[in-house]
């Protein structure tokens, strides 16, 4: 390696992150530190590289600054022609902590002969293998370091929502900053959000109406669908919490309860869970029914179904589609779209009367749901199933942790038993949203039907859960004919 010059140009680097800051240093302490380095070996610091808030220690984040640093020694200036000759750094690890990264570091600075590098310590000869060699151990154990930080912190993450106790970060929408306390407006609003979703409501009803409130979001930001429905799906609305994606639970299987005030029931949360667990695309469910992500307009678009038998013998059942009509009283139709919009056109019923009709025998069916729901006991009826299958697995485990059981018995035995468990915990959570759906029926439910609160898209909900559709018959023969109910034909589900 040469012979330090005076005014060798180089440059100086600094990093931090917010989960590995060194001794507290800021970038700007870092390239203080470099500035004391370079005037003690006479070297020019001719430009500062900073990566501010970026770890080195993961495959997947991007340092911009560094990858510039890296190009600028390689070709040994900078973009506007300045020469460079060198760099500092505070430390191996603000510069690497991957010996990938160490390793192209190494590559760009000695690519050609004569540069020089140094840290708080003094200068190192990259050029010698012993060097380089005891550099890339450093890196190995840098990043020892920052995975036993981060099982540490997993573990921390881990013990803190088994004992229910709120983990940093910015507060959750709905808390003070405290993480405890409820912040009475915004708890307020996903109350009613909850139990509008539960009832049929759609998010992106939700949306609309927070963003026309002004309701922003704790980084100040409007509602989009995702961080509303995150907000909504997160289950320390009722006071529970997921880690890794499964929720907390004790020995015996029962959700641990946090520490901070919830929002809702368990069970309304668990109905809300039921929702979108079933939901396999923006609209579609598991089960095949749609649910709207926007509300149409109309309330049977996409219900009724056109019964026009083709030549084959088969129904038309292609949807209708709402047309104006000014000349009808209600204004619009439903009708068959065209040929060649895969329809046959040929069926077209006044909107205003069908939907009448459909509500009516919609609410009757209802009225007669919830008669009968009074009747019924309302607790589920796999509670002491589950309970004693979970006390079944918790004991086997305790048997093999003390080698009473081998492993040939113990882990099919126990993958049956977290089967079953599992099956019967998503029995129970379609139970609850039944029972949640149940009780917004119950009582007046023509009276709310017909209030403003509840709007299109809990409407068409209840009718989804109702019937499958309504077959459209033709009315044949040509010419306006009289409304025929008898040409509407519900497809009632039968477990409803």
């Amino acid at each position: 390696m040469a012979e330090a010059a005076q005014s060798v140009p180089v440059v100086s680097y600094a990093r931090i992150s917010a989960d590995t800051a060194r001794d507290g240093h800021g970038v700007e302490d870092q390239h203080r530190v470099n500035d004391e380095t370079a005037a003690r070996l006479g070297w020019t610091i001719v430009h500062r590289y900073t990566d501010n808030d970026l770890s080195a220690a993961k495959a997947s984040v991007v340092r911009p600054s560094f990858e510039a640093m890296l190009k600028a020694l390689k070709v040994g200036q900078l973009p506007d022609g300045q020469q460079v000759r060198g760099a500092i750094v505070v430390a191996d690890d603000r510069l690497t902590r991957r010996a990938g990264d160490y390793e192209r570091f190494v590559d760009a600075l000695t690519y050609d002969e004569g540069r020089v590098y140094a840290d708080a310590k003094g200068p190192k000869n990259l050029y010698s293998e012993d060097v380089e060699s005891m550099g890339l151990f450093g890196v190995v154990i840098s990043k020892m370091e920052v995975r036993k930080m981060q099982r540490r912190t997993r573990r921390s993450h881990r013990r803190r929502a088994e004992q229910g106790i709120p983990v940093g970060g910015k507060r959750p929408f709905g808390w003070k900053d405290d993480k405890l306390t409820l912040a009475p407006e915004e708890a307020a609003l996903l109350a009613e959000a909850a139990r509008d979703l539960i009832a049929g409501r759609s998010l992106h009803s939700i949306q609309l109406e927070w963003r026309e409130k002004g309701v922003r979001t704790v980084h100040g930001k409007e509602w989009g669908s995702r961080s509303l429905k995150l907000a909504l799906w997160n289950p320390r609305l009722c006071g529970w919490r997921k880690h890794n994606g499964e929720l907390v639970r004790d020995a015996n299987g029962v959700p641990v309860q946090g520490k901070w005030e919830p929002i809702i029931t368990p069970k309304e949360w668990m109905a809300i869970d039921a929702l979108f667990s079933s939901r396999v695309g923006p609209n579609a469910k598991a089960d095949g029914t749609i649910t709207d992500y926007r509300t149409p307009s109309h309330l049977l678009t996409g219900i009724l179904r056109c019964g026009k038998p083709k030549a084959d013998g088969q129904i038309c059942n292609a949807p209708l589609r709402v047309s104006t009509r000014p000349d009808l009283s209600g204004g619009y139709i439903y009708q068959c779209p065209s040929k060649s919009m895969g329809g046959c056109g040929g069926t077209a019923r006044n909107g205003a009367k069908v939907d009448e009709y459909i509500t009516e025998a919609v609410l009757a069916k209802l009225e007669e749901r919830a008669a009968a729901t009074r009747k019924e006991d309302a607790d589920w009826g796999g509670e002491e199933e589950l309970n004693r299958l979970v006390t079944k697995r918790q004991k086997m485990l305790q048997a093999w942790q003390q080698d009473l059981v081998s492993d040939e018995l113990f882990f099919p035995e126990n993958h049956k038993l977290e089967t079953r468990i599992k099956e019967l915990r998503a029995e129970r959570t379609r139970h609850a949203l039944q029972r949640q759906r149940a009780a917004i029926v119950d009582g007046d439910i023509r009276a709310r039907w017909n209030s403003e609160k509840f709007d299109m898209a809990q409407k068409r909900a209840l009718i989804r859960e109702a019937m499958h559709a309504v077959i459209v018959l033709p009315v044949g023969g040509g010419g306006r004919r009289a409304f025929n109910p008898d040409l509407l034909v519900p497809k009632w589900k039968e477990d409803f």
